[in-house]
């Protein structure tokens, strides 16, 4: 755009060169072509939209002309909105010569916006002037609508529309405590239905595969919940929460064995399968990886096929919630010998048949 007036005012300079040898005569036929070429634009264009540089150039060099003679003009603007531009075109300059741009104040550093930014991200609560205050405990002196003006440029909501927790946040945030069971069922190639509960930590993401019947009477998921909590007590888990659903599996009994070792059970809603994610995403998993490749013969088979993917799962699987480390197993250190990148020796090890492998570096 600034870049555009003086590139019409060259080219007007250059269209003043070529006109200079013309004579009169030539002059005046090219006026009245071009003043038949507008009168046609003009019939077929109601308003042309001009930009502040075509209205520039028409106002400077159209203002010598006298007033009378600018209303003979076939122009597409009328003479008195013409002038009004050249007027308005002296006030902005004189206005910039006689009130020069100040330099204004200097940008805030980076890294102090940068701290503003992460206080408002890990402090939901905390307000502009909250923020300033840590930042003056810092020994950071700027001022408090700084700060209201770098939240606001970045789009960070005031705190009390920040300060809210949703289900997500507080699974983040309450991992360690929380544990998810469910109930999922399969089928053996007589058509029997079998039952099988399992129980996945949320921070570590190991499960555990209780058991599979037939017949999920009150006392064997009872018996269940009291192997689940010996189970904790052996592992040293310090679970607050139990995340699980609305099956009516679940008797009472359940429910106050885990409250009897201080561990809440929070119901999700009613067609809310979301609110026990992770779990679902495991009972998937599952299935993908397992019994939808495994043809099961009965109850017995079951158990060892879901024994052999809980010890693959927690010890081998890889997991993107754990930066691609196993449950049990932490991520080795990353191979820096550039001789032993060079010549790998990878042994695999299958499971079941292969339906599940493992590759492990051979010792």
């Amino acid at each position: 755009m600034l870049l555009r007036l003086p590139y019409l005012a060259l080219t007007s300079v250059f269209t003043l060169i070529r006109l200079l040898p013309m004579g009169d005569r030539d002059k005046d036929a090219e006026i009245l072509a071009l003043r038949h070429q507008l009168a046609v634009l003009q019939r077929q264009i109601d308003r042309p939209k001009l930009t502040w540089s075509d209205r520039a150039l028409l106002a400077a060099l159209l203002q010598p002309l006298p007033r009378v003679h600018l209303r003979r003009l076939q122009l597409i603007v009328s003479p008195d909105k013409l002038l009004r531009w050249h007027r308005d075109l002296l006030r902005r300059r004189h206005a910039t010569a006689s009130h020069p741009k100040s330099p204004g104040r200097p940008r805030t550093v980076r890294s102090v916006r940068a701290l503003v930014l992460r206080l408002a991200r890990e402090n939901p609560s905390w307000g502009y002037r909250r923020i300033h205050g840590e930042l003056a405990a810092l020994g950071i002196k700027v001022a408090a609508s700084t700060v209201w003006n770098i939240l606001k440029e970045h789009g960070v909501a005031p705190a009390p529309e920040r300060n809210h927790t949703t289900w997500p946040a507080f699974l983040r945030s309450q991992a360690h405590a929380i544990l998810s069971a469910d109930f999922f069922e399969t089928k053996t190639l007589t058509g029997a239905t079998l039952y099988v509960l399992a129980v996945i930590e949320h921070a570590t993401r190991r499960v555990r595969i209780f058991g599979a019947t037939a017949h999920p009477t009150a006392g064997w998921v009872t018996q269940l919940a009291r192997n689940l909590v010996m189970d904790l007590h052996d592992a040293g888990a310090g679970v607050r929460f139990l995340i699980r659903d609305r099956d009516a599996r679940y008797p009472a009994a359940f429910d106050a064995v885990l409250q009897a070792e201080s561990i809440e059970v929070v119901q999700t809603g009613v067609r809310m399968p979301r609110m026990n994610a992770v779990m679902e995403r495991w009972v998937r998993s599952c299935r993908t990886e397992l019994l939808d490749r495994t043809l099961i013969w009965n109850q017995a088979h079951l158990l060892h096929a879901l024994r052999e993917y809980e010890q693959f799962y927690n010890q081998h699987r890889p997991h993107r919630t754990l930066a691609s480390a196993a449950p049990l197993c932490p991520l080795p250190e990353p191979i820096a010998e550039p001789d032993r990148l060079t010549h790998l020796d990878v042994h695999r090890r299958d499971r079941l048949g292969g339906i599940l492998r493992e590759y492990q570096h051979v010792a």
